[in-house]
């Protein structure tokens, strides 16, 4: 399928470089958290937690996980799913990748192994955003979207660390950036990968659906759960609900 000399593989590729390249510029969202104030701040990252967390719950059991018993026996895809649980876990507790969603966190002194590690988190991100592409453009945005929405709390902590730790805010975003980065070679040689080799898919989308569900279950949800407010809690239930009901519909639509 072609159009003007474009074909339907250059538009996916398109589509997969632009979102990673948008992912990456999420990195200096940092500038407007150093604007607003802390109550809002706080207010509006609370609610995006709540719909991250459904959004990447709903994005591993309703949009990665049924793609990925598509092209695998169903035995295999379970234990890969556990298999990218585990390696996140592995990322976050020997690479000290750390989900900060807060502007003020627990402060590290390795600053530039942090740094090392979210650009490792930002790798696999591109590889998984990639490698969603090459299945279909629908089923590349969603995906990309749940990242998306990840993402902004996550930068935001990122930033927040590096200022901390005793950087610059303009060395932090910076940093912070060129950390962003790698998520678009990740795209590039995930798409390629995916592209040449159909095992890679098979392999990639269930490790990346227990990388989901390892940040919405480790990181996100515990976040929720110090919530002593209980109308407050009650609406980030109703945001986590109505990532899950998105990643829903998304998924409805693309396999209509």
């Amino acid at each position: 399928m072609a159009y003007k000399g474009i074909t339907l593989m250059d538009i996916k590729f398109i589509w997969a470089l632009g979102s990673s390249i948008f992912i990456s510029l999420l990195s200096l969202i940092g500038i407007i958290a150093s604007i607003l104030k802390e109550k809002i701040l706080n207010k509006t990252l609370f609610l995006l937690i709540s719909f991250s967390a459904g959004a990447l719950i709903g994005g591993a059991f309703l949009h990665l996980i049924p793609e990925a018993v598509e092209k695998n026996a169903h035995q295999e895809v379970y234990i890969l799913v556990i298999a990218g649980f585990i390696l996140f876990f592995i990322l976050e507790r020997y690479l000290h990748w750390r989900h900060c969603h807060k502007e003020k966190c627990d402060i590290h002194s390795f600053v530039y192994l942090n740094l090392f590690g979210d650009g490792m988190h930002n790798f696999i991100d591109g590889l998984i955003i990639g490698s969603s592409f090459v299945v279909g453009i629908n089923f590349g945005l969603t995906t990309a979207f749940a990242i998306i929405m990840h993402e902004i709390p996550q930068e935001i902590g990122d930033f927040g660390v590096l200022i901390y730790g005793g950087l610059s805010k303009n060395k932090a975003l910076f940093y912070n950036l060129i950390s962003a980065l790698t998520a678009i070679f990740g795209t590039i040689i995930g798409y390629s990968l995916a592209n040449s080799s159909d095992i890679f898919l098979k392999l990639l989308m269930p490790a990346a659906a227990g990388g989901f569900i390892y940040i919405a279950s480790c990181d996100l949800i515990p976040e929720l759960h110090k919530q002593q407010d209980l109308k407050k809690a009650t609406i980030s239930l109703v945001f986590f609900i109505l990532g899950v009901l998105f990643m829903y519909f998304a998924a409805a639509i693309h396999h209509s």
